[in-house]
């Protein structure tokens, strides 16, 4: 099984196709939309994340590269910067999938990235600025 968080770039004659369903019907994976910001007539930017067989995943990545879609793939989206963290637990507030938590008894703030889903809530909560993202190198604004 693989996991992979990406970013994919549609070009304007692409971005009507129906690419979720077929790399749902027709390799057989799972997919995540994490965020998406996609017109009708210009170019579109997706992040999900896929799961399923590597075999599958290599096979769907492949033709989406023969569609004409530029895919990224994205290691880390959210960044904690521990020394700016004042632990103040304001985004562990707003964190949906605890991938920011609140320690007790020590009263200081983790970061899971496994669990992060990069909603972005965090970067707004965050009076310290410890949040940042990657997504912006993705040209998500």
């Amino acid at each position: 099984m693989i996991k992979q968080k990406i970013v994919l770039r549609y070009p304007p004659h692409v971005v009507e196709n129906p690419t979720i369903y077929h790399l749902i019907k027709d390799f057989d994976l799972m997919v995540n939309i994490l965020r998406a910001d996609i017109n009708p007539k210009k170019e579109g930017r997706l992040m999900m994340e896929l799961s399923g067989t590597e075999l599958n995943y290599q096979r769907a990545v492949e033709w989406l590269q023969e569609q004409g879609l530029h895919i990224m793939g994205l290691e880390q989206q959210i960044i904690w910067r521990s020394e700016r963290c004042t632990h103040c637990g304001a985004c562990t507030v707003i964190c949906p999938t605890e991938a920011l938590a609140f320690k007790r008894p020590e009263m200081t703030v983790s970061f899971r990235e496994d669990k992060c889903v990069v909603c972005e809530l965090c970067l707004r909560a965050c009076p310290a600025r410890a949040m940042e993202t990657l997504v912006d190198n993705a040209n998500f604004k």
